[in-house]
């Protein structure tokens, strides 16, 4: 009676028997007795039966932590764009060309690529919660420097600041949603964190307004750091360390030859006591801002294996999404809507400037609702296929904005180039937002499903390749778009750029498992397999 009130008291802990296939990216979901489940199919990663295991911490917990790097993530993304709107400022108060006051947006965007290169491989040495901190303060100290520079060099050097310290917060979101989530959410919550990422985008919507308060350019990044300090407050109360050292379960063979030897350990397994519950940890405790030294990693092989990352087909596929979207999104549209619309025939005033920023948030917001399509159709085509899942079974979802992109970049270049109705810049912009969203979610789920081993290093080469590719897209754009014309570039070269970025889904639907199953058997995959560490893994 006595161990029957004791087993009421417990909380309810998760189990599963799913298990990973011989190739990556392959997971048999087939639920057995007593597992929990989500659309009929076990859940995966299996978590250890721990109240500290992140997989069982309790749902308003694992929320809190996403909304507050995905927060994060908005703030560091639209202090590098909102600023687009100032280059003219920028070229008058100190005496530059529009081009070189460019460089205050292309460089701290190439830093916060680069940012990563040490904050992830320090977070797997050190702990995510951290790294975490040590990178919002690095962020809100950025920011308090720039809203008291005084000249161009003080300026450059107080973004690349900001820059670089929140380079993680791409990173964070993605690995603690690979953390914290089972493989049915991951295409929804990377959504919620994704949707912050482009909305960052809208950084000059309320960098232009802010200008009409009479505090010049400075009054943005003021704003910027009172909210990063608060967000800094919020992450230390909330954000716990999510390392956790998670051994799988191995398969259970279902044969009959088997059945005498599994019924046998079964009466074993009975008569033998199961060890206690291991205690929550207490909310004081979680509080610590330092996490134990991981020995394992390494930290300048980590930086350097994530380079091999560059070879992995689906990870390229992200890496040259996000360039390209956030070559043409943050910035192609921030540098150029501001320039052409205050010039005739528009002759729009310098603080309306970033309402391009509004189409931006309208595609995001009617693309927002897809955000659980992937994992739905991946859920209905894993249980047509005898709950086997395949990564590629989320990649239907990309077709209803296959090409919708290159259609707005068309639209966009074409308006610019020809005078056209100011509407035409905000049709253009909405379309390849949309789009954006979509190729911004689903590629970057589907990569994390492929391969598991080495997460964090995955991310790594994702956000440097991503931020090299917008780095060299935006740091000649004005010139080449005034020697070339709009039509020229945005719409002929960067669409058709887009558009053979986006048809790649039908190679990956088509040749997507042959492609996991060659790098899984290739010095490569071997590599990858042979370094990963069990933390690192699903």
């Amino acid at each position: 009676m006595e161990k029957e009130e004791q087993a009421a008291r417990r909380p309810h802990l998760v189990h599963s028997h799913a298990h990973e296939g011989e190739i990556p990216g392959t997971v048999d979901l087939s639920a057995a007795e007593g597992d929990d489940t989500a659309y009929g199919q076990a859940l995966y990663p299996v978590p250890a039966e721990d109240p500290n295991d992140p997989l069982q911490w309790p749902t308003w917990k694992k929320n809190v932590i996403l909304v507050i790097v995905a927060v994060y993530s908005f703030l560091g993304n639209s202090s590098l764009t909102g600023p687009s709107v100032y280059i003219g400022l920028y070229s008058k108060e100190f005496g530059i060309s529009a081009a070189e006051a460019s460089g205050l947006i292309s460089y701290p965007n190439l830093a916060f690529g680069f940012g990563s290169l040490i904050l992830v491989p320090l977070y797997l040495k050190i702990g995510r919660r951290p790294v975490a901190l040590l990178s919002m303060l690095m962020f809100l100290a950025g920011l308090i420097g720039a809203s008291r520079s005084t000249s161009y060099t003080g300026l450059m050097i107080a973004r690349v600041f900001h820059g670089f310290g929140s380079g993680v917060c791409e990173s964070l979101p993605v690995q603690l949603v690979n953390d914290i989530f089972f493989l049915h959410e991951r295409g929804k919550k990377i959504g919620y964190y994704t949707i912050c990422l482009c909305l960052g985008s809208t950084g000059p919507l309320y960098a232009g307004y802010m200008l009409a308060a009479g505090y010049s350019w400075r009054l943005f990044f003021y704003v910027e750091a009172a909210f990063a300090g608060t967000l800094f407050i919020m992450a230390f109360l909330f954000v716990e360390e999510s390392t956790y050292c998670r051994r799988e379960r191995l398969p259970v063979s279902d044969s009959s030859a088997d059945s005498g030897e599994k019924s046998q350990n079964h009466i074993q397994l009975e008569n033998v006591t199961s060890p206690p519950l291991p205690l929550r940890k207490s909310f004081w405790v979680t509080l610590k801002p330092w996490s134990a030294i991981d020995p394992e990693p390494e930290f300048f092989m980590t930086m350097l294996r994530s380079f091999t990352y560059f070879l992995v087909p689906a990870v390229f596929w992200v890496i040259t999404s996000y360039g390209l979207y956030i070559g043409l999104g943050a910035l192609a549209f921030n540098y150029t809507f501001p320039l052409k619309i205050t010039e005739p025939p528009y002759n729009w005033s310098e603080t309306n400037s970033g309402l391009i920023a509004v189409a931006s948030f309208i595609g995001y917001l009617i693309a927002l609702p897809f955000s659980s399509t992937s994992d739905r159709l991946a859920a209905y085509r894993t249980k047509r296929n005898n709950g086997i899942r395949e990564s590629e079974m989320r990649l239907p979802a990309l077709f209803p904005a296959l090409l919708l992109a290159p259609a707005g970049l068309v639209v966009y270049g074409l308006t610019a180039q020809r005078n056209l109705h100011w509407t035409g810049f905000f049709a253009g912009v909405a379309m390849n937002q949309f789009a954006s969203y979509f190729y911004f979610t689903f590629t970057l789920a589907y990569a994390v499903d492929s391969y598991y081993a080495n997460t964090s290093e995955m991310l790594i080469a994702m956000n440097l390749g991503k931020q090299a590719i917008s780095f060299g897209m935006g740091s000649y754009l004005l010139d080449w778009i005034l020697t070339r014309g709009y039509a020229t570039v945005i719409s002929g070269i960067f669409g058709g750029v887009v558009l053979a970025n986006n048809l790649m889904v039908i190679v990956f639907l088509l040749f997507g498992k042959r492609i996991r199953r060659w790098t899984a058997r290739s010095w490569l995959g071997k590599l990858h397999q042979r370094t990963a560490t069990i933390d690192m893994t699903h």
